[in-house]
C-alpha cells in the first residue's frame, strides 16, 4: 500500500509539472515514465516514442579537468520505435534514427567547450556516417618523464568525418575516418625539457582505415556479445597538419552472462604510435580512478574486467578492476610502471526495453578516489 501511495503522489506532482493535474495528465505520465510490468520508474516509452529535440543534462566528474556540468540538445529524425517498425516492415536489419546534437560544458578548473555532430544510417544500416566539430579550451597537467605535473592550457578546434559500410550481412563494418585537430598550448611556467617549441602550435590531420565488429545485444548496457574496433592511421602535413606520425588504435569489449543474475565483461585497449606525436596526443592509460593524461607514453595498453550482479530486476551491484602500462623508447615495457585501479558501483535499470542502466561508480587509482556518474556502459 505504501509503495502504491508513493507512486500516486509522484504521478500527481509530475502531472502538475507537465501542465495539468487531471486524470488524463496523470495517466499520460504513467504511460510514458512508469513500466507497465513492475510499476517502477522507467524511461523506455519516453525514449522509444520521442521524436524531435530532446534536452539532456551533462555532469562531468573527470579528475583531469575537475567537476563540471553542461547541457546537450539532441535531435531525433524519427522515434526509435518508428525506426524499428520501418526496418521490420522492409525486412532490414534493425536501425536507429538519425541523431544530431549540440553540447556545451564548463568545469571547475576553467575548462570549457562546445561541440556539435550528426550520425546517420542508409539502406537499413548498410552504411553509417558521422560528422562532428568542436572547440574546447582545456586546463590540464602534463606529467612527462619525471612524473611532475606541469599545468598547461590547450585550445583545440577539431573536426571529425567518418563513413562505414557493412560487409555483406555480417556484424563487420569497414570504412575511413578523418580527424583534424588544431592546437595552441601554453604552459604556466617553464616548458618541460622534452617538449619542443613547435609542439605548442601544432596541427594534426589524420586519415585512418577503420574496421568495426559489433555483436552486442544492445549498445547501452550489454549483457552479451562483443565489440571490436581497429583504427590504423597516418597523420601527414598534406592532410591539413604540420606533424607526421603513424598510429594504431585497437579496443575490444566482451560480455558474457553468468547464470541468470550476473554479467561479466572484459575490456582490452591498445594505442601504439611512431613518429612526431605532439605531447598532448601521446597515448595514455584510461581507467576509472586514473586522471586523463596522468600516465603517457608512445604506447599504452589497458586490461579491465567488470562484474554486474542483479539484486532484483531493477537494481544491480558492479565491481571492476583493471591495470595498464604506458611505455616507449625512454621507458621500455618491462620497466614501465603497472598502474592499477578498481572500485564498485550501483546501477538502476532505467530503460528496460532499451537495455539501459544508469548509476554511480566509486573508483580508486594510485593517487585519487573518484566518483563517476554512468549512463549506459562505462566502456565506449
Amino acid at each position: 500500500m505504501k509503495a502504491v501511495w508513493k507512486r500516486r503522489v509522484w504521478t500527481a506532482l509530475l502531472a502538475l509539472c507537465l501542465g495539468g493535474a487531471g486524470p488524463a495528465a496523470a495517466q499520460g505520465w504513467r504511460d510514458r515514465f512508469v513500466d507497465e510490468q513492475d510499476g517502477r520508474i522507467d524511461l523506455s516509452n519516453h525514449l522509444l516514442q520521442h521524436r524531435g529535440a530532446l534536452p539532456v543534462p551533462i555532469i562531468i566528474t573527470e579528475p583531469a579537468v575537475g567537476a563540471g556540468a553542461g547541457a546537450a540538445l539532441l535531435y531525433f529524425s524519427e522515434s526509435i520505435a518508428g525506426a524499428r517498425e520501418k526496418s521490420q516492415a522492409r525486412g532490414e536489419r534493425l536501425s536507429v534514427p538519425d541523431i544530431g546534437g549540440l553540447a556545451a560544458f564548463k568545469t571547475s578548473n576553467g575548462s570549457q567547450g562546445v561541440a556539435g555532430g550528426y550520425f546517420g544510417t542508409l539502406q537499413g544500416d548498410r552504411f553509417r556516417y558521422l560528422a562532428g566539430a568542436a572547440n574546447v579550451q582545456l586546463n590540464l597537467d602534463y606529467y612527462g618523464l619525471r612524473g611532475t605535473p606541469h599545468r598547461f592550457a590547450l585550445d583545440a578546434p577539431a573536426l571529425l568525418a567518418q563513413g562505414l559500410a557493412r560487409l555483406g550481412e555480417s556484424d563487420w563494418l569497414l570504412g575511413a575516418r578523418y580527424v583534424y585537430l588544431g592546437t595552441t598550448a601554453r604552459f604556466e611556467r617553464d616548458l618541460p625539457g622534452e617538449i619542443s617549441l613547435p609542439e605548442l602550435e601544432s596541427r594534426i590531420g589524420r586519415v585512418s582505415l577503420v574496421l568495426d565488429h559489433d555483436s552486442r545485444d544492445n549498445i547501452f548496457t550489454p549483457s552479451q556479445g562483443t565489440y571490436v574496433e581497429i583504427d590504423i592511421g597516418a597523420a601527414r602535413p598534406r592532410l591539413g597538419g604540420n606533424t607526421s606520425f603513424d598510429s594504431i588504435f585497437a579496443r575490444a569489449f566482451h560480455y558474457r552472462p553468468l547464470g541468470s543474475s550476473a554479467v561479466i565483461g572484459f575490456r582490452g585497449d591498445g594505442k601504439f604510435t611512431r613518429g612526431e606525436v605532439p605531447f598532448y596526443a601521446l597515448p595514455f592509460i584510461m581507467l576509472r580512478g586514473v586522471p586523463a593524461l596522468r600516465y603517457q607514453g608512445q604506447h599504452a595498453v589497458v586490461a579491465e574486467s567488470e562484474l554486474r550482479y542483479g539484486i532484483d530486476e531493477r537494481w544491480s551491484l558492479v565491481g571492476f578492476a583493471g591495470a595498464g602500462k604506458a611505455y616507449g623508447n625512454a621507458v621500455p615495457f618491462a620497466d614501465a610502471k603497472t598502474v592499477a585501479a578498481g572500485g564498485a558501483g550501483l546501477r538502476y535499470f532505467i530503460a528496460r526495453k532499451l537495455g539501459m542502466h544508469v548509476g554511480i561508480d566509486v573508483a580508486r587509482g594510485p593517487e585519487d578516489t573518484v566518483i563517476y556518474l554512468q549512463v549506459g556502459s562505462a566502456w565506449n
